[in-house]
């Protein structure tokens, strides 16, 4: 039966070992196009990239975990990384569902409600898009007016997401998820959850710490392909930004292969030419992936019960 215990590690097996063979795809899809630009950069430019990666998506991790012990559910920070970084991986399978999925799956192995995963998983989603969108609002149109105006349909979403993060429409719309998802529409007063200012705040702020290691890691890169200097950090911030962003609302690209090396390529046109940008941009991907892989692999060394092995 799928119930038993080994059933259940069999499953489980089969798909981390799909997930791990989707990643390992993402880098060798991008190896031609990095593997040139690897064999001529110093290897302490890419120990710097990577680090600087670890510490953005740290952050954001922190970022969630604030939201989930918003909503009444607190995990330590090993555990929580444990289940958000083992969780993402699910990304690098066609569609971003997956990853969802497996966060909250994971959470509820940590006995946290899956209704409470779920809106925390959402929330961050949400808390993500709109701290995009504002590094991309305040430093595209500051450094690059052309990328600014070309993008102009994506960055004028940034004022309605930040307003959507008002902690009462948030909690009505919690709320009203609850209900709808709750046989015959009922559920105690006592059991409905409720968003915060400092939850909110929390989450924001971690976001936003993410960004200079995120941007650091993109101008790091370009500085070692192009000649730019420390001026173009904005640049690299918001043109990351706003690709993390469109490569994330397309759901249907594993982990947004391809669009954000897109959105990428354009929006460094200002300072780089297409080749060095497409560089950039490869090296990036390779970058994250192994990113993701480093953390998901000290994840594994956290045990269920927030012990490390």
């Amino acid at each position: 039966m799928l119930s038993s215990p080994r059933a259940r590690i069999w499953i489980r097996s089969s798909v981390v070992v799909l997930v791990l063979l989707c990643a390992g795809y993402a880098l060798y899809a991008r190896w031609d196009e990095a593997s040139a630009a690897l064999a001529s950069l110093s290897v302490w430019v890419l120990m710097a990239s990577l680090a600087a990666a670890l510490v953005g998506l740290l952050a954001q991790m922190l970022a969630w975990r604030a939201l989930l012990a918003d909503v009444g559910a607190v995990l330590s920070v090993p555990v929580a990384g444990r289940v958000m970084f083992l969780g993402q991986l699910g990304k690098y399978l066609p569609g971003s569902v997956w990853a969802f999925l497996a966060q909250v799956e994971l959470a509820r192995e940590q006995q946290v409600p899956r209704a409470r995963a779920a809106t925390a998983t959402v929330l961050a989603v949400v808390v993500t898009l709109a701290v995009n969108l504002a590094v991309a609002t305040a430093t595209l149109p500051l450094v690059s007016p052309e990328a600014a105006r070309r993008w102009w349909w994506v960055l004028a979403l940034a004022p309605g997401l930040v307003l959507a993060l008002h902690p009462r429409l948030v909690t009505a719309l919690v709320r009203g998820g609850q209900r709808l998802t709750r046989s015959g529409g009922q559920i105690p007063a006592g059991e409905l959850t409720r968003v915060s200012w400092r939850g909110l705040t929390a989450a924001a702020g971690w976001s936003v710490l993410a960004w200079p290691p995120l941007a650091l890691h993109v101008w790091t890169l370009m500085a070692a392909v192009g000649d730019v200097g420390v001026t173009a950090l904005p640049l690299a911030a918001g043109a990351f930004a706003l690709a993390w962003t469109l490569g994330l609302v397309v759901v249907l690209a594993p982990a947004g292969v391809g669009v954000r090396e897109l959105v990428l390529v354009v929006s460094l046109a200002p300072v780089l030419d297409a080749g060095a940008a497409l560089v950039v941009a490869a090296l990036s991907r390779l970058v994250l992936t192994l990113t993701d892989l480093l953390w998901a692999a000290a994840a594994t060394l956290v045990r269920p019960g927030g012990r490390i092995r």
